[in-house]
């Protein structure tokens, strides 16, 4: 398969900002759920979703935590300078989060003509489960933003400790507001587990445990796996065809029981792009891995065309059965990499039969992953929400959506 050619304006929609949604409902499961299936839109609610679902089937969710990611820096003269963590120099986000004294991190800066290169920014922590001076130091420059090292007092503490009592969470910038108290709570998934996403998989924002008893009711199964959400998430595409532009690398992080309910279920329904984006990863890796006998070196990145470039010579079945039994062989239980996966239309999903997703910006890798998904019709799904009173984005309502190979 070719790497598509994809015109990025064809993804453009008019989205009013009344549309978007500033606060999540009161109910994380009374939002409007829009099932679209063989090529027919209708409402229901979010409540209900377990019905829509077949029996026997594997719900895949993503168990990454947002990280109070944004810190704010005060000056004397009333400045204000922000930083954003998007992810650590070395390792994963979630090892990162446990160095204790120091840790070194990629950020954005907000305010940045503000912040002499020398001068090192503190704070002064005094509060009863986290006190701690925290400096930041300008280190350099990479191509995803500036290398800050941060270093605290207490060397009990970890980083997590310190963004925990520093820092605040990071909704979506289009929301054009601070976050709230509120937010801590709602931005993050019931069945968040491990801290590393700079922004929520906000699917799962609706899913309540009333809803997951509910599928355990319908016999539909769930596991939990690991994406790490970036910052590149919210990253508009500015470029003529879609190709060009570049894609954000996310950490991944899953295990052989995993991959084991991926291979022996024949219907898996991802809960939000991230998990799907995640187990059509996994598919891809595993194909490398069948094709080298081996796996792939350390520090791999899945490549962003790998799905139009790699010809498919065998079914998700006996591809993930092969990593399983090279895991073993290899006396590892999880695997840990990074994918710059690009899901454009005319790419055939590999593992995902269903997708339950939110609504997604203008222009944006997720909304071209969804018409991939819909096999072209996202237009009739988005023009079915915007007369029908859907609310959008991160706090908005959702969509379940049914992948037909055929249509």
């Amino acid at each position: 398969m070719n790497i598509p050619i994809v015109l990025t304006e064809d993804y453009n929609y008019i989205l009013p900002q009344e549309k978007i949604a500033q606060h999540p409902l009161p109910e994380r499961d009374a939002s409007k759920l829009l099932i679209y299936k063989n090529g027919e839109c209708k409402t229901d609610s979010y409540k209900n979703i377990a019905s829509f679902l077949p029996p026997n089937s594997l719900a895949v969710f993503n168990n990454s935590k947002v990280i109070p990611a944004r810190i704010i820096y005060i000056k004397e003269t009333a400045g204000v300078i922000e930083l954003f963590c998007l992810e650590p120099i070395q390792g994963t986000p979630y090892e990162a989060l446990q160095n204790r004294g120091s840790s070194n991190w990629t950020c954005l800066i907000g305010g940045l003509k503000k912040w002499r290169k020398d001068a090192i920014l503190q704070w002064d922590i005094s509060k009863p489960e986290c006190q701690n001076i925290v400096s930041a130091k300008f280190i350099g420059q990479n191509e995803n933003g500036f290398e800050i090292e941060f270093s605290w007092s207490d060397t009990n503490k970890t980083f997590a400790d310190i963004l925990e009592a520093l820092g605040q969470m990071p909704i979506p910038p289009y929301l054009l507001r601070k976050a709230e108290i509120d937010d801590a709570n709602r931005y993050q998934t019931m069945y968040a587990k491990v801290e590393g996403s700079v922004a929520a998989p906000t699917a799962g924002l609706h899913f309540t445990k009333a809803i997951l008893d509910d599928l355990v009711k319908q016999n539909i199964q769930t596991s939990y796996t690991t994406l790490h959400v970036g910052a590149g998430t919210f990253k508009p595409v500015n470029v003529m065809y879609a190709h060009e532009h570049h894609m954000h690398a996310e950490w991944i992080e899953t295990d052989i029981n995993f991959i084991e309910q991926l291979a022996n279920n024949p219907q898996i329904i991802a809960i939000g792009t991230t998990s799907l984006r995640t187990i059509e990863s996994l598919f891809w890796y595993a194909l490398i891995c069948f094709k080298l006998k081996a796996l792939p070196i350390k520090d791999f990145v899945l490549p962003q065309f790998i799905a139009y470039e790699a010809d498919i010579i065998s079914s998700k079945e006996i591809v993930f059965e092969f990593l399983i039994q090279l895991l073993k062989s290899n006396h590892l239980e999880k695997i840990i990499f990074k994918t710059e996966l690009m899901i454009l239309p005319t790419y055939k999903m590999q593992v995902a039969t269903h997708l339950v997703t939110n609504f997604h910006q203008p222009k944006s890798t997720l909304l071209m992953l969804v018409n991939a998904f819909v096999n072209g019709k996202w237009k009739d799904v988005y023009e079915y929400a915007l007369n029908h009173q859907y609310r959008f984005l991160s706090y908005g309502d959702g969509c379940l959506l049914e992948w037909n190979a055929n249509q």
